[in-house]
């Protein structure tokens, strides 16, 4: 006999798994509980300081393209870039009339909800 505790949806099980004489159909492995997912580390900042206002994730994705660069005068519903979210791509829009200070991510990245996308002055 052999214990396993095994986290489903945050929730803890105590399972106990019975191993096999060798007679009959061979066991069938026990599947081995996951350890939790690090989060990824964060990109260093593609260009330089962190501005004042930040732009950030709207919902989990993937960076499909970046539309804007440091340094570049956006205006209120400028699109910095292209975030893909549930077969979708969603523009990623300026909330302010302003200069990208940074663009902290890159095409092809994966994002969480919440996370620094870019930050403006």
């Amino acid at each position: 006999m052999k214990n396993y505790t095994i986290t489903v949806n945050g929730t803890a099980y105590d399972v106990t798994v019975e191993e096999g004489t060798g007679s009959g159909a061979a066991p069938a492995a026990a599947p081995k509980a996951a350890a939790p997912k690090a989060a990824a580390p964060k990109p260093a900042a593609v260009s330089g300081a962190q501005g004042a206002v930040k732009v950030n994730a709207p919902m989990p994705g993937k960076i499909l393209s970046v539309k804007a660069s440091a340094g570049q005068a956006v205006k209120k519903g400028d699109v910095l870039l292209i975030l893909e979210a549930m077969k979708m791509e969603n523009e990623v829009v300026a909330p302010q009339d302003g200069t990208v200070a940074s663009i902290n991510v890159a095409a092809g990245d994966s994002v969480e909800a919440g996370a620094v996308l870019a930050s403006l002055n």
